[in-house]
């Protein structure tokens, strides 16, 4: 498949990824040195694509890299399964390896093993532990030992860090998870999450356990010159042209929110034939419009006559 000059609803990468770069060199800087970070914004403005792109350049030998999306733990207990499952595939390259990290590391757990037709990426491990027990340290304790074995460092990165605010008995969670990580020398973590009030509210109040925990980034949207220079470049290199004009006018139209000024500029750059045009972009716009109607609708159904109004 050709690779689409614009990217969204999904991870931009390589070419697709665009700016950034001192957000690029801070993230980089803090993984190599094992500084905890905490990286805030709002849905859709790049957070995951940033931190795929540091991780991609951070990973070696000697930085290993796992990445955990918590956005499916309902529970304490969920989230250990994950967290033990993400550490163990991504710090090791065979199956044996981390079949003997798991026996080695997870001992006194125990924990239940199932493989799928693909052992390497498909495995789920099952741990039979109460989560409010002291064994469940040694499951947050797992990067740890596993660095010290293999003479490595890890960063642990997870994404949509906020669900734990919304398990049960979750400041009891955090401060487990807190009073662990804290001691660790050869794990740092990447803390990212889309909901700013809640990310906001784990790591800037002081009566819980996460506040001050790291380096804290709050992602500013990317600036209109750099999204121009980014859509000129990538019409240019398709055989097509934009003005930086209609490009900024794209930029405009959607507030220079990162994933909608993909879509709109990839539904502008299908309107084109060679030039692009003022109707071109209107008709993008037209169409967005279209497609994101049936939801806006849907918002709007519950509300009063009076709330519409106002």
């Amino acid at each position: 498949m050709d690779n689409k000059p614009f990217v969204f609803g999904v991870a931009a990468s390589g070419d697709n990824f665009t700016d950034r770069e001192n957000e690029t060199a801070r993230l980089l800087l803090n993984f190599r040195h094992g500084v905890n970070t905490v990286l805030i914004s709002p849905r859709r403005w790049g957070k995951t694509s940033l931190v795929k792109k540091v991780c991609g350049i951070a990973q070696s030998d000697k930085l290993k890299i796992v990445y955990l999306d918590a956005f499916s733990c309902r529970s304490d207990k969920d989230f250990y399964d994950a967290f033990a499952v993400a550490v163990l595939r991504q710090t090791s390259s065979r199956l044996e390896e981390w079949l003997a990290d798991a026996r080695n590391f997870l001992s006194r757990i125990s924990p239940k093993i199932s493989l799928g037709t693909d052992p390497m990426s498909d495995f789920s491990i099952s741990l039979d532990v109460n989560p409010k027990s002291a064994d469940v340290d040694e499951i947050l304790q797992l990067p740890e030992k596993i660095a010290h074995r293999k003479g490595c460092n890890i960063v642990v990165c997870i994404d949509e860090f906020q669900q734990i605010s919304e398990f049960k008995d979750s400041k009891a969670f955090q401060k487990r998870l807190r009073s662990v990580w804290q001691l660790q020398k050869s794990v740092s973590y990447c803390l990212f999450g889309s909901k700013k009030h809640l990310m906001n509210e784990l790591f800037d109040k002081k009566s819980l356990p996460f506040y001050k925990f790291g380096d804290i980034i709050y992602l500013p949207k990317i600036g209109t010159a750099d999204w121009v220079s980014y859509i000129c470049g990538r019409f240019e290199d398709t055989g097509k042209h934009i003005s930086e004009e209609l490009a900024a006018t794209i930029c405009r139209k959607v507030d220079n929110h990162s994933s909608y000024v993909q879509q709109l500029a990839w539904l502008v750059w299908i309107c084109t034939d060679g030039v692009a045009t003022e109707h071109d972009v209107e008709s993008a716009c037209q169409d967005i419009i279209d497609q994101n109607t049936p939801l806006f609708e849907k918002q709007t159904e519950g509300l009063t006559a009076y709330q519409m109004n106002f």
